[in-house]
């Protein structure tokens, strides 16, 4: 005869998150760049010191920004033959110890050896879209303008949707200078790059709005 189970002689389970799982991997400071490289998966991780960070997941308006970036970037150098455009998720080395995961990274032809097959010896030119919270914004208006300096990047352009302005630095010596400020009826402009700028307006059209869902339908 087959027997059924009826819902109070069900054994009940809550769902747990697998804490065992997290005891195969190093405590925070303990990590190396090893174990850092070792890790396989879909999300940004970036590594600083023994520490691993993970940022948290980009919204659709900030994927759309970073989208149209490198579309803008990538035809350009390409069509010129200047070098390499990529998106995140690419890892990039500042210095031992320490690697960040750039929105949009660029490096010039004549440096084609810094590139790797895990990650690039730092980059010529990198940009990110800021993120929403207090912490992260500080992260990219103020850690890695300080960490990209460091590191020798020559340019870095932070794109601030909740001001709607573009800031392009220019490294100087041992820290960035403002190149320009841009703001809506403006067109962002590189150093590096003479000839590529980024018109502010479209830019910041590249977001979800209740307004825009049949613009950013079409084919451009």
């Amino acid at each position: 005869m087959k027997q059924t189970l009826t819902k109070s002689s069900r054994r009940f389970r809550e769902p747990e998150p697998a804490w065992d799982v997290a005891q195969l991997f190093p405590p925070q400071g303990s990590w190396s760049e090893e174990e850092y490289l070792a890790l396989d998966g879909n999300r940004i991780v970036e590594f600083s010191d023994g520490y691993i960070e993970v940022p948290p997941m980009p919204t659709t308006s900030h994927q759309l920004m970073v989208v149209y970036l490198y579309g803008l970037l990538n035809a350009f150098v390409s069509r010129r033959g200047l070098g390499t455009a990529l998106i995140a998720a690419l890892r990039v080395r500042l210095r031992p110890e320490k690697f960040r995961e750039p929105d949009v990274v660029f490096m010039l032809k004549k440096h084609v050896k810094r590139m790797g097959e895990e990650f690039w010896e730092g980059a010529d030119l990198v940009m990110e879209v800021v993120s929403g919270n207090k912490e992260d914004r500080r992260r990219d208006l103020v850690t890695k303008r300080k960490e990209y300096a460091r590191a020798g990047i020559p340019e870095y352009w932070i794109v601030d949707p909740r001001e709607e302005r573009v800031l392009v630095l220019r490294l100087e010596g041992k820290r960035y200078k403002s190149h320009g400020d841009f703001s809506k009826g403006q067109a962002a402009s590189s150093v590096l790059l003479p000839g590529f700028s980024v018109d502010v307006n479209e830019l910041f059209l590249h977001r979800l709005t209740k307004g825009n869902h049949r613009r950013l339908g079409r084919k451009s």
